[in-house]
């Protein structure tokens, strides 16, 4: 693919993407899922899936960290800037319009029960998101990403321990889990 056509197919994506999304991060993370890996192609499953939990416990907005990371996955810094722009350039413009309009409207009750009922609307979608995402790791059949899934969802909603340390001790797990294997696939390759 010419690199200008990649770029205005990455740019494009995003930014439609986040122009009819409401709800933030976790509601365009699937989204996005769907435009790059089943209707574009260019990255698998389990891929997306990487990027979107690197993309997570990167700081920031979750959106903008996976599209940043998809851009510089498809086309270097230069697709990481073009998926940046595009998804944060709508919210922007949209988010100037609308703080202009809500300081005219916001005591009006009809107003207050339509975001009440988005606040709904979202909910169910990322609940729609954990669970697909938790469906995925069940799927592999991974024992110890399972324990981690169950024991930050029980740390998090039973012990209220804050999210940042459950992000911390899930990466390193992550990473040392990674790490064995890769090693242990090395030493395999060495046996041979």
């Amino acid at each position: 693919m010419e690199k200008k056509e990649l770029y205005t197919t990455l740019f494009r994506s995003t930014f439609f993407l986040s122009m009819f999304t409401f709800g933030g991060g976790y509601v365009i993370v699937p989204l996005m899922e769907k435009k790059f890996v089943k209707e574009l192609g260019w990255i698998n499953e389990d891929e997306m899936l990487n990027l979107i939990a690197v993309g997570q416990s990167a700081p920031g907005p979750i959106a903008v960290n996976t599209s940043l990371l998809v851009g510089y996955r498809m086309a270097g810094v230069p697709g990481a800037l073009v998926t940046v722009l595009g998804t944060i350039l709508p919210p922007l413009v949209i988010m100037t319009v609308l703080a202009y309009i809500y300081m005219a409207v916001r005591d009006n009750a009809i107003v207050n029960n339509v975001l009440l009922g988005m606040q709904a609307g979202v909910a169910a979608i990322i609940v729609n998101v954990v669970y697909n995402m938790g469906k995925r790791i069940v799927q592999q059949k991974k024992v110890v990403p399972m324990i981690v899934m169950v024991a930050a969802l029980v740390a998090g909603i039973v012990f209220q321990v804050n999210i940042l340390w459950l992000l911390l001790v899930s990466a390193l797990i992550g990473a040392l889990t990674t790490l064995i294997e890769i090693v242990g696939k090395k030493d395999k390759g060495d046996a041979k």
